[in-house]
């Protein structure tokens, strides 16, 4: 491994760890603000560290790292304007590859998911088939807000600790 997390200076920091959370550079900024320990040395212990910063946050600042998601199979992706590690994911997963039938699906579900909940489906899609991506997405859709609120962000921490496991092997 290159330097240690613990070890880093904060530019350094935030270069490699600033991407973590989607368009999100200010939990790494306040990871490192708090200061780390050996701890945080691993994917596991950092991503501990990084994740409480997101749940102290307020939830208006919550709903902004939501947002900052791409939709899947979405515009975004269809450009070839998805942030790496999003194109990574969504590529692991083939949405790069749906069929005419299968990107339809998935915009008209983009499209009722956002307008239910005013944010994009989030969900931690590397190693998943697009089968499994979308019987989740209509599954989802059937949540509450609160709910759909919390395991937005259960699975955007999932996301970040598979990104913190291929930065820190």
């Amino acid at each position: 491994m290159a330097e240690r997390p613990s070890g880093m200076d904060r530019d350094d920091f935030l270069a490699r760890f600033g991407g973590v959370f989607e368009h999100s550079p200010w939990i790494a900024e306040e990871t490192f603000a708090r200061g780390l320990g050996p701890e945080a040395d691993s994917a596991e212990g950092l991503h501990r560290a990084m994740c409480a910063v997101m749940r102290a946050a307020p939830r208006e600042r919550q709903l902004a790292l939501i947002r900052a998601h791409p939709d899947l199979a979405g515009r975004l992706a269809r450009r070839g304007t998805l942030t790496e590690a999003s194109r990574n994911e969504q590529a692991s997963a083939g949405l790069d590859a749906c069929s005419e039938e299968e990107f339809a699906r998935f915009t008209e579900l983009n499209a009722a998911y956002r307008e239910k909940f005013g944010f994009p489906f989030v969900m931690a899609v590397k190693g998943r088939s697009r089968q499994e991506i979308l019987a989740a997405f209509e599954r989802r859709l059937d949540n509450d807000p609160e709910t759909e609120f919390a395991t937005a962000l259960s699975e955007i921490e999932k996301i970040a600790l598979l990104r913190l496991r291929e930065l820190l092997p």
